[in-house]
């Protein structure tokens, strides 16, 4: 399987990130990535595809907001990192504001995503790296990877958030779409719902979006994945989550995924995202799901059996030790 991934991917590299009242080391770091390549054999370098497909998915204020915001920070006498601290709780307006603290607020929704000096150089070829691995399976390969970071999914077409800044798997939807797919299915398999992919396809019947996570009642991002949210107009019964509670196995895991799959052979689709997230892992550090190693294999094979032209988008997963072996399991059940 052909992979894709850029070395300034790595130049997203905040200090810290605010977590359970305190501030800690950002758990979204260039570690992660180190891991996954040091298991990896072959790795392509994306070419530059421009920001014109990006656009396909967020408005040119998020973007202009994204590529100038550290420097606004700096501009303003701050040290670090760009941090929120203020956030419109009801109805977003898209209001001019000059102040970067009022516009860090307008443009996320949590406070676990600073801005670095290098964030938008590493979300822009992350992004270019899920370009890279559609452009691959639209030219005729069965599947191909896309080692992104910055992760996408928790992002919508105008705010950032769950260390988000631009949202790979629905970048790459819009290419294939672009390049005359009809129907779209994102199977979303981290352990966090897919908050931002849902918001940008909830509205449209053309794409699918399937999600297997940890029950928000419980867990982040609290406020969307809940089993209720279909879809709405023209979307309706296109958004099918499958929330999972704490300690889910891989039995549990596999009966709902046969729902999610079921749903995605019904839906006749002629291309399939999968964001992937080895967050689910049971030694992950900041999740609850129980799979192991192993497990990573068959769910993979599983989705495989689809025999739909698929990209593979990276998202979470924050046991940095365990993290090569979990995405080279899971790629194992493609190849």
């Amino acid at each position: 399987m052909r992979v894709f991934f850029d070395p300034r991917q790595h130049d997203h590299a905040p200090a810290v990130e605010l977590h359970n009242g305190a501030y800690v080391p950002h758990a979204e770091h260039r570690g992660r990535m180190e891991n996954v390549l040091a298991t990896l054999t072959q790795v392509e370098a994306p070419r530059d595809c421009g920001v014109e497909p990006i656009r396909r998915v967020h408005g040119d204020d998020y973007l202009a907001f994204l590529q100038t915001a550290h420097q606004r920070w700096v501009e303003a006498g701050r040290d670090g990192d760009a941090h929120g601290y203020a956030w419109p709780i009801v109805g977003r307006r898209p209001l001019k504001l000059d102040r970067i603290d009022a516009d860090l607020g307008q443009f996320s929704f949590d406070a676990a995503s600073p801005i670095a000096a290098g964030t938008w150089t590493s979300a822009y070829w992350g992004a270019q790296s899920a370009l890279a691995a559609t452009e691959a399976v639209l030219a005729g390969d069965r599947a191909a990877f896309a080692l992104c970071r910055p992760p996408g999914h928790h992002c919508g077409a105008d705010y950032l958030g769950g260390y988000c800044f631009l949202n790979n798997v629905a970048i790459a939807a819009e290419a294939a779409l672009a390049a005359g797919k009809q129907r779209i299915v994102i199977l979303d398999i981290d352990y966090h719902h897919g908050n931002g992919t849902q918001d940008i396809f909830y509205e449209r019947g053309d794409v699918l979006f399937v999600s297997l996570h940890a029950d928000p009642v419980t867990d982040y991002p609290f406020f969307w994945g809940h089993a209720d949210e279909r879809g709405a107009g023209a979307g309706e019964g296109a958004t099918l989550n499958l929330p999972l509670p704490r300690g889910t196995d891989l039995v549990g895991y596999r009966a709902a995924l046969e729902t999610g799959l079921a749903a995605i052979r019904d839906f006749g689709a002629d291309f399939l995202g999968v964001s992937f997230g080895a967050d689910t892992f049971a030694g992950d550090p900041i999740s609850q799901f129980a799979l192991q190693t192993a497990d990573y294999t068959p769910i993979a094979a599983s989705i495989a059996a689809l025999d739909l032209p698929t990209v593979i988008v990276m998202e979470g997963g924050y046991a940095v030790d365990a993290l090569g072996a979990n995405v080279a399991a899971f790629l194992a059940g493609f190849d």
